[in-house]
């Protein structure tokens, strides 16, 4: 079993196959490493794929306290696989908790990033949806205490944009649900705590977007609400970034449509590896509607 340890100490389990420039997966809050079995299977035919377990998730490392969780330590954390591997710039591809991690990532680690994969990305970050945001990050963590994990998945499994899932793949969202409640339930409590509780808003960090120069691809359902507006700001102030909606989609992208998702996220790597992928024309940019002067 492989190993990567983060600074605190923190070990993180990961896995890899395949050769050539590499890819790392960060997963989201409801999936682990195994979520990332269908990006692995496909990518890892062209590239060196690694998918880790974030601190929480076992057999990673279960820090006892939420301090030990935090949105640097996820950030930093994806710094500590690279590491662990001989790696000094690869792709990072993270979805929703993980495509916060890889966001962050770009901010604190620029020069080891080769690109930034940004899926689902935005749950709480519109300011009016803060307090709520934060209620609920503290009403999931106290459920996971209260009722164990495998409650909680019957229960978390069919929120509003996961629902598409189950509706396009019966099977696969069975295994998704299964999969969830093998988690840690202290794990995943101290995650909502410490991770997705205190995280700073989107809105809030409109500048460290605008100094991000990382090719970047931001990927999202359009039925995925909270991350739709989100998406959006990301693209305006990012100037390497450009925007995937995929349709008729929630927020499980990877699983819920894999040979889309590959598609989008597979055009995105071939272009940064050519070195096509463009920073935005400032002409694009202007108060003007049509370009002409009035």
């Amino acid at each position: 079993m492989a190993y990567a340890t983060a600074e605190d100490g923190a070990r993180l389990y990961f896995e890899e196959t395949g050769s050539g420039e590499t890819v790392i997966f960060v997963h989201e809050f409801a999936g682990d490493m195994r979520s990332w079995e269908p990006q692995m299977r496909h990518f890892g035919r062209m590239y060196r794929c690694i998918s880790y377990n974030a601190r929480g998730y076992p057999p990673s490392d279960v820090p006892d306290s939420p301090t030990s969780y935090s949105q640097a330590r996820a950030a930093d954390d994806i710094k500590a696989v690279l590491d662990a591997v001989g790696v000094q710039k690869a792709h990072i591809v993270g979805l929703s908790m993980g495509g916060f991690a890889t966001l962050h990532f770009g901010f604190r680690h620029a020069a080891s990033a080769k690109s930034l994969c940004v899926g689902g990305c935005g749950y709480g970050a519109e300011p009016d949806q803060r307090e709520r945001f934060k209620a609920e990050a503290n009403t999931i963590a106290d459920f996971l205490t209260s009722a164990g994990m495998e409650k909680f998945a019957e229960a978390y499994a069919y929120g509003p944009t996961r629902v598409q899932f189950e509706n396009k793949d019966p099977r696969g969202f069975a295994e998704f649900k299964k999969m969830l409640g093998e988690h840690s339930a202290k794990g995943s409590a101290n995650t909502q705590l410490g991770v997705q509780r205190e995280r700073p808003s989107l809105y809030s960090l409109v500048e460290d977007m605008k100094k991000l120069t990382v090719p970047t691809l931001i990927i999202t359902g359009d039925e995925d609400w909270p991350c739709l507006l989100p998406g959006i700001l990301m693209k305006q102030n990012i100037p390497s970034a450009a925007l995937a909606v995929m349709p008729n989609a929630g927020h499980t992208i990877n699983l819920e449509d894999p040979d889309e998702f590959n598609r989008i996220v597979g055009s995105f790597l071939a272009q940064v590896e050519s070195g096509r992928w463009p920073n935005r024309d400032p002409r694009a940019v202007t108060a003007s509607i049509t370009g002409m002067k009035t």
